[in-house]
C-alpha cells in the first residue's frame, strides 16, 4: 500500500471514495491491530497514510518530525514518508475549521462544549480557542483533569452555546446512540458532530429538530482529505475542489425521501429521479406487501392500521442504514417521529405538495377511499410533512417536472 488510511476499524469509512475524486493515486483501507500498527509505520513500506482511531495519539512518537499544530494539539492524522523519514501533520485541524465554517456558526465569545478527549477532541479545542471562543468546556464520561463530566454538563446546560461531538457515539453501525439529550440546553447556537456516517446522527437531528443549525462530519473528512492530498502530492487545489467533492460524496451516499399524501405521485416521481440519476427506487409500501405477502388494503382490513404501523415502522428502520437510494413513503410514513428519524439519518425528505383538489381517491389506499377522508387526511397531515421535510416541492404539474425539480434542488 503506497497512499490509504490506516485504523483498527474501517468498515464505516468514505475516505477511498473521497480521495479517488481528489487524485489519481491508488488509496487503500488497512485495517491494524496495535501491534501491527507499529510495525506497519517502522517499516515506512508507504508514501502516505491517513490515521484515524484509535492511533492519532500513538503514531507521533513512531515519527520522525512533527508539525507544529499537530505536535501542539497533540493528535496526527496524515503521515507523509518523505525519503524514508516520517512527516506528520494534523489535517483535522483544517477540517474542523472549515465545517464550523460552512455550518455557519460563530464560536467567537462562545460557550463551547466538547464532546470526548481523544485525537479529534484535542483538535476541535485548538479550532475553538484559535476562533475565539469564550470558554470551552471538555467532556469526559468521569471527571478528571482539565474535564467536567456529564452530569455537570447538564447543570451548565442554559450556559453552553455550541455543542462538539469528538466521541464515537451514534457512528455506525450503532446509530440510534446519543452521546447526551440536549433537552434543557435551550441557548444553543450550534451543534457539530464529527461522525459522517451516518451523514446525520440523533445529536444532530435533535439539534435540527431544535431549530438549531447543525451537521455531521462528512464536509470535515472531504476537507481534511483535500489537505492531506496537498501534502501526499506536494501541491495545492483549487478553492472550490473541496466543495465539489462534497458535493458529489454526499449525493452519492445521501437517500432522496419521497413523502406526501396518497396519490401526490410519490410512486411516479420516484421511478423517474431513479431513471435520471441511475439510483434503486426503494417502495415502502411495496416493500411491507412483499415482506408480509399481503396487500397493505388487506392488512388494513384484517389486522387494523397499529399493526400496520408498526409493519411501516420495522421496514422503515430496516431500511435507514442503506445510501444512496430513492425511498418512496407511504402517506402516513412521518406521523411518527422514530420514523422520521431513521429517514433523515441517511436521508434527505423531500415533500411533495400537490395540491388537495389534485389528489384522487382510491380503493387501494385505505384512509384515502373517497374524497372527504383525503380532505381529512390533508387537513391533519399537511403541517407535519411540512415540519418533518428537508425540502419541498411544489407538484402543480407533471410529474417529469416534479423530478426535474427535485434534481435542479440537489444540483
Amino acid at each position: 500500500m503506497k497512499y490509504g488510511l490506516i485504523g483498527e476499524k474501517l468498515g464505516h469509512s468514505f475516505s477511498k471514495d473521497i480521495h479517488k475524486l481528489i487524485s489519481d493515486y491508488d488509496y487503500q483501507l488497512k485495517e491494524l491491530t496495535p501491534e501491527d500498527f507499529d510495525k506497519f509505520i517502522i517499516d515506512k513500506d508507504f508514501l502516505g497514510v491517513n490515521v484515524t482511531i484509535p492511533y492519532k495519539k500513538r503514531v507521533i512518537e513512531l515519527l520522525d518530525f512533527v508539525d507544529e499544530k499537530a505536535l501542539s494539539i497533540g493528535a496526527v492524522n496524515t503521515v507523509v514518508n518523505k525519503n524514508g523519514k516520517l512527516y506528520g501533520y494534523n489535517t483535522d485541524y483544517y477540517g474542523m475549521q472549515k465545517l464550523i465554517e460552512n455550518t455557519g456558526i460563530s464560536v467567537c465569545g462562545k460557550n463551547v462544549a466538547i464532546l470526548g478527549t481523544g485525537g479529534t477532541s484535542h483538535t476541535a479545542t485548538a479550532v475553538v480557542k484559535d476562533l475565539g471562543a469564550k470558554t470551552i468546556y471538555k467532556v469526559s464520561r468521569e471527571e478528571k483533569q482539565g474535564c467536567i463530566d456529564y452530569s455537570q454538563l447538564y447543570k451548565l446546560s442554559e450556559k453552553i452555546n455550541v455543542i462538539i461531538n469528538t466521541t464515537p457515539v451514534g457512528m455506525y453501525p450503532n446509530v440510534k446512540g446519543k452521546v447526551i439529550d440536549l433537552k434543557g440546553f435551550n441557548n444553543l447556537n450550534g451543534v457539530i458532530d464529527a461522525i459522517y456516517n451516518p451523514l446525520r446522527t440523533q445529536l444532530v437531528i435533535d439539534a435540527q429538530r431544535k431549530g438549531v443549525p447543525a451537521q455531521g462530519g462528512l464536509y470535515m473528512l472531504v476537507a481534511q482529505a483535500v489537505k492531506a492530498s496537498e501534502y501526499f502530492c506536494q501541491t495545492s487545489y483549487s478553492e472550490d475542489l473541496l466543495d465539489k467533492i462534497y458535493k458529489k460524496i454526499y449525493l452519492e451516499k445521501c437517500n432522496l425521501v419521497l413523502t406526501g399524501m396518497p396519490s401526490c405521485g410519490k410512486t411516479t416521481v420516484g421511478g423517474i429521479l431513479a431513471e435520471k440519476l441511475n439510483l434503486e427506487v426503494i417502495d415502502t409500501d411495496k416493500l411491507i406487501e412483499q415482506n408480509s405477502g399481503k396487500k397493505v388494503s388487506d392488512i388494513f382490513a384484517e389486522m387494523g392500521e397499529k399493526i400496520f404501523r408498526e409493519m411501516e415502522s420495522k421496514t422503515i428502520e430496516s431500511i435507514s442504514s442503506l445510501s444512496g437510494k430513492i425511498i418512496a413513503t407511504g402517506g402516513g410514513a412521518v406521523l411518527k417521529d422514530s420514523n422520521v428519524d431513521d429517514l433523515k439519518r441517511n436521508g434527505k425528505i423531500i415533500f411533495i405538495d400537490r395540491p388537495l383538489e389534485d389528489l384522487t381517491p382510491t380503493s387501494d389506499r385505505p384512509l384515502a377511499l373517497n374524497r372527504s377522508e383525503i380532505e381529512k387526511r390533508y387537513n391533519e397531515r399537511y403541517d407535519i410533512y411540512k415540519r418533518t421535510c428537508d425540502n419541498f416541492i411544489k407538484a402543480d404539474c407533471l410529474p417529469e417536472i416534479v423530478a426535474n425539480k427535485i434534481i435542479g434542488e440537489l444540483l
